[in-house]
């Protein structure tokens, strides 16, 4: 096994098309064609960790947050990002991180604090846009179903609980071929006119390499006529925070410690209780600021996130209980999660849950 394989994985449960454009994910250390000798999987990189990779023999470190965000402009060890990838470097470990594109993703970040909850009927807080994309393209008609049925196996076609989703228009085109042609219908030098399906199909940003093979090898013609569109449309599964609800409500206290429990935090910051019962509950792993007025415009009773800061509280207004529970806290089980998941997609291979305790914060 080679590291490229492990990524393909994890770019199964979360395509990097989807990480944040500030964002810093993917190989940032080692090369893809490096055999495996381990999997260590982490929720930072840290110079300990790369220790712990060292004594595991583990040479391939899959990370949450990536350990370079902001460029290097020098690698003398003069700071703990510089020291962790010159040690990784030096001992052949490559580093893999995933950040925003876990975040953004169904089954990522966010899902993960709901199933840590219990939290059920469960839908993306800020679905993203310009995630979706058009391809409208034109195909003599009596080859329209093969490119059609090509397409959809290339998972195009997909709209919310509905597959095999196209829109066809029959017409005629018209096209002359120039004397380097080589037309496949018609005769180069002539004008041709061939009846045509118009296909308009939609599929998500992430395939669109894929889908592109798929038309090419499917399309008969020397020079298929195409286009693509970038779509408005928010998509339902992918982007930032997560709504879901309890099967039962609970007061305000008794969900406090409830989620002090659940999450393992020593400290919840919270605004005003409200005196009303809690059931709806929105979350967002990391600093989740930026996301209050959608939690508020969600209904939902209580909003969990991390690094609010002091003027975020009054942006509560009595109508929502915002709850800091902590930056590390709200992202602990993430690489639990990721575990879980390559442990189900490589099962001839050991993958090692870090122990390393990365958490900055400590509490007195």
């Amino acid at each position: 096994m080679i590291v490229q394989d492990v990524i393909k994985h994890l770019e199964e449960l979360a395509p990097l098309a989807y990480a944040e454009d500030f964002d810093n994910v993917g190989l940032l250390v080692g090369n893809k064609n490096s055999l495996i000798t381990g999997i260590l999987v982490t929720l930072d990189t840290l110079e300990a960790v790369v220790d712990e990779a060292i004594e595991k023999h583990c040479n391939l470190i899959v990370s949450f947050h990536p350990i370079i965000f902001n460029g290097l402009k020098k690698l003398n060890g003069a700071s703990y990002v510089e020291r962790v990838v010159i040690k990784a470097i030096k001992h052949d470990i490559a580093i893999y991180s995933m950040h925003t594109a876990l975040d953004n993703t169904f089954k990522g970040v966010n899902d993960m604090i709901c199933n840590q909850l219990g939290l059920i009927n469960k839908r993306i807080l800020i679905p993203q846009g310009k995630t979706i994309k058009k391809l409208t393209t034109y195909v003599p008609t009596n080859e329209a179903e093969q490119l059609r049925t090509a397409l959809f196996n290339a998972e195009a076609g997909h709209i919310g609980n509905y597959s095999h989703c196209s829109f066809n228009v029959e017409g005629y085109g018209t096209y002359q071929g120039n004397h380097e042609s080589n037309p496949t219908k018609g005769k180069k030098g002539e004008l041709h006119h061939e009846n045509e399906t118009k296909i308009t199909i939609t599929y998500a940003k992430h395939l669109e390499s894929k889908i592109l093979q798929t038309l090419f090898k499917n399309h008969s013609y020397e020079e298929v006529a195409y286009e693509i569109t970038t779509l408005e449309n928010k998509n339902q599964n992918i982007g930032m925070g997560m709504i879901g609800e309890f099967k039962h409500a609970m007061d305000e206290s008794t969900f406090l410690n409830f989620v002090k429990d659940k999450m393992n935090t020593k400290c919840i910051r919270h605004s005003s209780f409200l005196n009303k019962e809690i059931k709806k509950i929105a979350v967002l792993g990391g600093s989740g600021s930026f996301a209050i007025k959608a939690a508020k415009a969600s209904g939902a009773d209580a909003f969990i996130t991390s690094d609010l800061k002091y003027h975020d509280f009054f942006s509560a207004e009595n109508n929502i209980l915002l709850a800091d529970i902590g930056h590390y806290e709200s992202e602990q089980f993430t690489k639990n999660g990721l575990v879980a998941h390559l442990t189900k997609k490589i099962t001839n291979f050991a993958i090692v849950l870090s122990k390393t305790n990365t958490n900055p914060v400590k509490y007195f």
